[in-house]
């Protein structure tokens, strides 16, 4: 019997040092995950350095890659990814020559791309659905209409260094999310600072489709200018309290503006909302969308709506995805019903030629793909 292709991916866009092996199975199956996490560091330099994390991922990705092939040796590997864009371009060349060098080496297929969500739903939602991105970089609100068709916040990092948050062992988003899930302590616990004013929600501003965090962030500046020289404990939760409420409130305003907007036509189809990005993670982000989704869009579809979310461990940057996206892309070779990788379809003239894309905008995600490879046409 044939075997599930396999698919190994490298993820090095940022400073998460990334490799997992991937079956092409229904859904994708992830057969070994591994990571490596620069915490430590970003939090010496104050956020990611682009030298130091390029340094971190040459001595990182080879580690990982040996956890991998620990537990499934290279030479059953059908085919390689690694992330092209967007990220810092010093920190793409690494995972990009670990990838370029392995294919070559062993005469496999290669594939490039960005970061796409769904890897692990059973049941993918259909077209046409919401993506919204929620990232360290970005914050975006894309229609997707078919695999290759689409239209077209660092808020929490720098809330959590002006609030003066522990970084150094994990995220400063994930340890401003438990900051401001903790209990208000005295004064605040009997007297709460007032909310922060919400970004674009009054006068004409209140009509601007676009996520704007910085106004948050100058608010919590000032509050914290008021309030003391250097946050305590109980400031420490009452500052993540109300910047992560802020921020909730802005985001499910805009998105709720965004779907009033949709074409009757695209509304009426519309599956739900596919949430990723780093941010995708946080608890209190998922509750108050699934809260909005059940009393706004549920009234403009008249039926309930779908929200889906990658598991938390795979959130945030990580070669899981990067391994997805290419099994996508290298339709009609998903399954293994139809697919041999030996001998893939051509989506570009040669990939080992395809320049890095540190800037990749969602709207040219595919424009390197021609137009017969698309899904639906």
């Amino acid at each position: 019997m044939k075997r599930n292709p396999l698919i190994l991916a490298f993820e090095s866009s940022a400073d998460d040092s990334s490799c997992a092996l991937l079956a092409a199975t229904r859904p994708p199956r992830i057969l070994s995950l591994h990571s490596i996490h620069q915490h430590t560091t970003n939090a010496a330099f104050g956020g990611i350095h682009p030298l130091h994390a390029q340094a971190q991922h040459v001595k990182n990705l080879p580690a990982v890659l040996r956890k991998v092939t620990g537990d499934y040796p290279l030479a059953r590997v059908d085919a390689f990814a690694y992330t092209r864009g967007p990220g810092m371009r010093g920190c793409l060349h690494v995972g990009e020559m670990m990838a370029k060098s392995l294919a070559a080496g062993l005469g496999k297929p290669l594939q490039a791309h960005a970061l796409t969500p769904l890897l692990t739903e059973t049941t993918p939602p259909a077209f046409p659905f919401l993506v919204l991105l929620l990232s360290g970089g970005h914050t975006q609100l894309v229609l997707a209409e078919g695999s290759f068709k689409f239209r077209i916040f660092d808020v929490y990092e720098k809330a959590a260094r002006l609030i003066q948050l522990p970084t150094a062992d994990s995220a400063p988003g994930a340890v401003l999310e438990n900051y401001a899930s903790m209990p208000s302590l005295l004064p605040y616990s009997d007297n709460p600072l007032p909310a922060l004013p919400i970004p674009l929600s009054v006068g004409d501003s209140k009509f601007t489709m676009a996520f704007s965090f910085s106004g948050i962030l100058s608010s919590l500046s000032r509050v914290l200018a008021a309030t003391t020289t250097r946050p305590g404990e109980a400031e420490k939760r009452e500052f993540s309290r109300i910047l992560q409420n802020a921020v909730v409130s802005h985001l499910t305003f805009k998105l709720t503006q965004a779907i009033q907007s949709l074409p009757k036509a695209t509304l009426a189809s519309l599956s739900g909302i596919a949430v990723s990005g780093g941010v995708a993670s946080n608890r209190f982000v998922r509750l108050q969308l699934r809260d909005m989704l059940d009393n706004k869009l549920s009234q403009e579809l008249g039926r309930s709506a779908g929200l889906w979310y990658p598991p938390i461990n795979l959130c945030t940057d990580n070669a899981a995805m990067i391994a997805h996206t290419a099994l996508i892309r290298f339709q009609p070779c998903l399954y293994p019903t139809s697919c041999d990788l030996t001998n893939p379809p051509s989506l570009v003239s040669d990939p080992f030629d395809l320049p890095l894309r540190p800037k990749w905008s969602l709207e040219a995600l595919y424009d390197d793909v021609p137009a017969s490879a698309h899904t639906g046409g």
